[in-house]
């Protein structure tokens, strides 16, 4: 099953043996986020997720920047066009309100993909695209990265899991210093805080993305994705559910294909070659 071509020039997409790579491509808007953009890239997500052959995703950006954030000409551009379609009393043509639905977008997608996702941070990740970072497993980030908290800068929030990702990894006085200064860290500070998980040189970055990637791949797939399920699912669990949900989890791991395989491997000192049954 091969993941299909993208919809958008917005959004690149190669697939490199069980590694799927998607580009935010918009290098001219510092990747900042259209609507194009937002759907491929949950789609995109999505398909991999379902796909058997996906082991990894690896996200990145094309150009100086990583994602600027939400595209705010375009955000404003579509808030002129409801307002002047809009029907009601003179003088208050404003749009019918609807409730908001987030199942597909990339924010809830991301969350609830258990292949996991590697995030090589180009460069500055601000608002929406600091957000869609955060979302990813593994951050790593050039030093030419950084992260930019200025929602409060432009009288937004961190609609996009911000605030309750951010306090989880770095604690609740340090997320609130960053978001309430609106504070744009640069990527040895990032690392510092444990925002990311290493900084390398520019030039090295996708390349060392495509390292930890492949050794993702290069082990059972079952047990990675289980295993990242279960981190996730520990988050509002207790410790004894969390362990009982786990014995499950690996008995049913015990009767695979890649247990004996993996068994084998070590037995025979060679490297497993896992097919994901």
């Amino acid at each position: 099953m091969a993941i299909s071509a993208s919809t958008t020039p917005q959004l690149l997409v190669e697939q490199q043996g069980h590694i799927l790579v998607l580009t935010l491509n918009r290098p001219d808007r510092l990747n900042a986020i259209s609507r194009d953009m937002l759907d491929e890239l949950s789609r995109k997500v999505v398909e991999a997720d379902k796909d058997p052959e996906i082991r990894c995703i690896v996200l990145t950006g094309n150009g100086r920047g990583f994602c600027s954030g939400l595209d705010l000409i375009d955000t404003n551009d579509r808030r002129e066009g409801e307002h002047a379609g809009g029907e009601g009393d003179k003088g208050n043509n404003r749009p019918q309100r609807k409730l908001f639905d987030l199942r597909d977008a990339p924010i809830n997608v991301m969350w609830h993909c258990d292949t996991p996702i590697v995030c090589a941070v180009n460069g500055a990740a601000a608002g929406y695209g600091m957000d869609m970072t955060l979302l990813c497993d593994i951050r790593i980030m050039s030093d030419k990265g950084k992260m930019a908290a200025i929602t409060a800068r432009r009288n937004v929030v961190p609609e996009s899991g911000g605030t309750w990702l951010l306090p989880k990894l770095v604690g609740w006085a340090k997320a609130a210093e960053l978001y309430y200064r609106g504070r744009t860290v640069d990527a040895e500070e990032s690392l510092s805080l444990g925002l990311v998980n290493t900084v390398v040189p520019h030039d090295e970055l996708m390349t060392t993305a495509m390292t930890w990637a492949q050794e993702i791949a290069d082990n059972a797939p079952v047990a990675v994705q289980t295993t990242k399920r279960m981190m996730r699912m520990g988050l509002e669990e207790s410790y004894d559910t969390s362990v009982d949900h786990l014995m499950m989890h690996l008995h049913g791991l015990f009767q695979s294909e890649d247990f004996e395989e993996g068994l084998k491997a070590f037995l025979e000192k060679r490297k497993p070659e896992f097919t994901g049954r």
